[in-house]
Formats: structure tokens, sequence, C-alpha cells
């Protein structure tokens, strides 16, 4: 529950699932679903699908709704799902929201992409979006990605959208977490793996990660032991997990995130383009980090 009130009941750490290929570039639905009853069943409270690591810029509509029910069928009843929902249009993002309303938990809708919308094109955006469900929504800020951050005023105004119900920043700008605690009633997830802790420390409720992917129950006993008081503790796992952190930034998200669990044993295939496959060096630079953390041993099968 935030500072003033909105709750969430999407759990405390999420994963943002990525999406498994098959050799010919199409979705691997049956590894998708083995690697999304392996997080359930190690660390996440819920999955968001078709997010950016999930590559859902590249995924069509029909693959992300299969995606969407093939998670609910797979975990549902053990996990929260959120279908990432947000694109550039307004229109197509309220569409395929409708679309998934009957089946998944809540939506990532991230910040409109491309068009450098105004704050008041932000907020109008929103209120499209959130008038076709009644289910909760999480706004996604990633100024790295989508060129505009969100400055807490604009969210403060999407505080008042009664179905928008928590935001995840990926912005490391502690002073603007700390003023979405307690200057709006959302609730905070930390999008930055980083993040996590120190989000916590300002009154977080936790992370939508992608390092949980291989390191999802140490995740959890971190957050674990900073509500128990153990700040020391948690900040031992937080320096542990470091290099952990550094293998998925070796390049943009998911590239190094596929190269690590295929390294792992996940297989979960390669990219759709623009994106590509990480190189040799860049993929031995991964591997040499990840044993840092003793993660490199086959965990997953289909």
């Amino acid at each position: 529950m935030s500072a003033n009130g909105k709750q969430s009941d999407f759990g405390t750490i999420l994963t943002a699932i990525v999406t498994p290929f098959k050799q010919d570039g199409s979705v691997d639905f049956k590894r998708f679903k083995a690697l999304a009853r392996y997080l359930v069943e190690h660390g996440s409270e819920g999955l968001v699908v078709s997010g950016s690591t999930g590559e859902g810029s590249t995924l069509s509509d029909r693959e992300k709704l299969m995606l969407y029910y093939a998670a609910v069928e797979e975990v549902g009843e053990r996990a929260t799902v959120i279908a990432g929902t947000g694109t550039y249009d307004t229109r197509h993002s309220a569409h395929l929201t409708q679309h998934a309303a009957e089946f998944v938990d809540g939506f990532l809708v991230v910040v409109p992409y491309y068009s450098k919308p105004p704050p008041r094109g932000i907020v109008e955006h929103y209120k499209a979006v959130a008038a076709v469900t009644d289910k909760p929504i999480i706004v996604y800020n990633i100024p790295s990605r989508v060129i505009v951050n969100v400055e807490p005023e604009t969210l403060m105004e999407l505080a008042e959208i009664p179905n928008v119900v928590a935001v995840k920043q990926a912005n490391p700008d502690l002073e603007q977490a700390r003023r979405i605690v307690e200057e709006t009633d959302l609730v905070l997830y930390s999008g930055n793996d980083d993040l996590v802790l120190p989000f916590l420390e300002l009154g977080g409720v936790g992370g939508i990660c992608v390092y949980t992917h291989l390191a999802g129950p140490r995740v959890q006993e971190m957050v674990h032991r900073f509500h128990s008081g153990n700040l020391t503790g948690a900040r031992a796992i937080n320096d542990e997990l470091r290099p952990l952190i550094d293998a998925l930034g070796v390049c943009i998200n998911p590239i190094s995130t596929k190269a690590a669990l295929n390294l792992a044993g996940f297989e979960v295939g390669g990219l759709r383009l623009p994106l590509v496959d990480a190189t040799p060096e860049e993929t031995e630079q991964i591997r040499k980090l990840l044993e840092r953390v003793d993660v490199l041993e086959p965990a997953v099968r289909a």
C-alpha cells in the first residue's frame, strides 16, 4: 500500500519475462510456459508479459494475447499475470487492453514513445486506456527508452485515475522516487534491478525485475531481510548480486538477458530484429560475470 492508500495486489517481486523463440523466429509457447512455471516456483509473485524484456514491440497482437493466456493457464492460480499493452498509439493500446482484460490481472502501460507527448497528452493517453477496463494499471516510466520522463506532478494527475494504481519507475533519480511515495497515492515499483533495495528504503513495495530470471529466491530473501529490519543483510545480498546486474547490462536488454538464460540452460532462443544476438566476446563477458554469482547451472526444461 502506498503512503496515501492505493494498494497493489500484484505482489512484491515480479519478473518481466522474456519471450522464447524457436529457430524459425516463431514464439515457443512450450518453453514460455516452462519458464513461467520455473519463475513462479523460484521467487516471482507475478509475471509481466510482453514488456520491453519480452520484446513486446516485435510481437503481433495475436501473439501477445496468446502469451497472456498461456501465462494465465500455466501460473494464473499461483501468481499475478500483468499484460504489457502499452504502445505509442493510444487507440492501439486501448484496443489490446480491452481484449486482454477478460483474463489477466492487470496491465503495464508504458509512456508513449517516439511521439514525445507533452504531459497533458500523457494524462489523456492513460485516461483513454483506463476507460476500457476496471482492472488495475501500472504506469511504466522509462525515460531511457521513451525519452520523456514523467515528472511527479504528472504522476499526481495520473493517480487521480481510479484504476491507475502503481508506477514502474525505471529512473535512478531517488528524489523523484521519494516524491512519488510522499506526494502521490501510487504504489512504487523499481523498474531497474539495481534500484530494488534503494526504492524499498524510500517506501517502495518491490520491483518488476529482470535478474529474477536467474536469482529470484535471493531477491526475495533480500526483501525479506529488509522487512525484518536486517538492512545490513539485505545490502549484503544486493552487493552479492551486483555481478549479475552487470552481466545483464553488457548489452541492451533483452540481448544480455537471453544470452545469460541460454548460458544457464534455459534455452530461450534468439531475438527478433532489430535486436541481434550477443557477440561471442559479449557472451564470454556475460559468462564470466555469471560465474561470480554461481547461476550457470541448467535450471529449467520444457
